[in-house]
C-alpha cells in the first residue's frame, strides 16, 4: 500500500522487523481497533537477512497479520535488515511516514534489547517524531509531531509504567503471530535458534498472563512511558492495591 493512499491513523506502531509488532503490542492494536481507533504499522526493514523466509514471503505474511489485527495501513521501508542505523537520512524517511499517517500516539520498541535493530529503532523512531514536527524539514506532507510516545517493553526486564488489558484479543494476537509461517512453522533452518512451533502458544500466553496478573487482568501487554503520569480523580485509578 502506498503511504499517500490511506487516511490518518490514531496509533502508529513502528518496529524494526515484520512480526515484531505482533510479538510485543499486537493485542494493544486489536484493542485500539475495537474502540474505533485507526491503527497503522511501519516496519523499517523487509526481512532480507533473516535466517528463515524471504522478504517476499514476509511481506505476504505481514499483510495477512495486518488483516487479523484490524490494521488499516501497513508499510515496510527499505532500511537494511540487521543494520538499521539512526542517520539523518533514515530519520527523514521515518518522519515522512509520520507526517503522512499523522498519529496521536506512536509505539516504539524498548530502547534496550538483545537485537541491535530493536534498540536503534527506539532512538531512530523518537528522533524521527521530533524531526517530523520541524517546519523547515521539507517533505510531501506538512509537519506533524505525535502527542505521545510509548515503548513496548514485553521483552525488557523492567517494571512497566502501565499494562493494556488484551484478554478479549489473546487468540487473535496469537493468530496474527502465527501468520508468519516462514518464521514459526517447524523447519530445519534455524531450528537451534527458534522456539519450536508447539511451544510458541504456551510461551506467548504465559508472558501475557504474567503482565496481566501485575495489572489485575487475565492477559496484558506492558509499556513504558518516560513522562510522569497525570491523574484527575484518585477514585478512578485502576488496579487494586490490596
Amino acid at each position: 500500500m502506498s503511504a499517500a493512499s490511506h487516511s490518518a491513523a490514531d496509533v502508529l506502531a513502528i518496529a524494526a522487523h515484520r512480526d515484531d509488532v505482533e510479538q510485543t503490542c499486537g493485542g494493544t492494536l486489536l484493542r485500539m481497533a475495537a474502540r474505533g481507533l485507526r491503527t497503522a504499522i511501519l516496519d523499517l526493514t523487509q526481512g532480507e537477512a533473516g535466517t528463515r523466509g524471504t522478504a517476499a514471503e514476509r511481506a505476504a505474511e505481514a499483510a495477512e497479520a495486518a488483516k487479523i489485527l484490524g490494521v488499516g495501513w501497513r508499510e515496510a521501508l527499505d532500511l537494511p535488515d540487521g543494520a538499521v542505523a539512526n542517520t539523518i537520512e533514515n530519520r527523514v524517511k521515518v518522519a515522512n511516514v509520520i507526517r503522512t499517517v499523522r498519529p496521536r500516539v506512536v509505539i516504539l520498541p524498548y530502547w534496550q534489547a538483545r537485537h541491535p535493530d530493536h534498540a536503534i529503532t527506539a532512538s531512530l523512531g523518537y528522533e524521527a517524531c521530533f524531526v517530523a514536527g520541524l517546519a523547515k524539514v521539507e517533505t510531501a506532507d506538512p509537519p506533524h509531531r505525535p502527542f505521545k510516545i510509548v515503548y513496548a517493553s514485553l521483552y525488557a526486564d523492567v517494571r512497566p509504567s502501565f499494562v493494556v488489558d488484551i484478554t478479549p484479543f489473546i487468540e487473535q494476537r496469537h493468530a496474527a503471530l502465527m501468520a508468519y509461517k516462514s518464521q514459526y512453522a517447524n523447519q530445519t533452518a534455524g531450528s537451534g535458534l527458534f522456539v519450536p512451533e508447539e511451544e510458541i502458544r504456551e510461551r506467548m500466553f504465559a508472558e501475557a498472563r504474567h503482565y496481566g496478573l501485575l495489572a489485575g487482568v487475565r492477559y496484558g501487554e506492558p509499556f513504558v512511558q518516560k513522562e510522569v503520569g497525570l491523574v484527575d480523580d484518585l477514585t478512578l485509578i485502576p488496579v487494586q492495591s490490596i
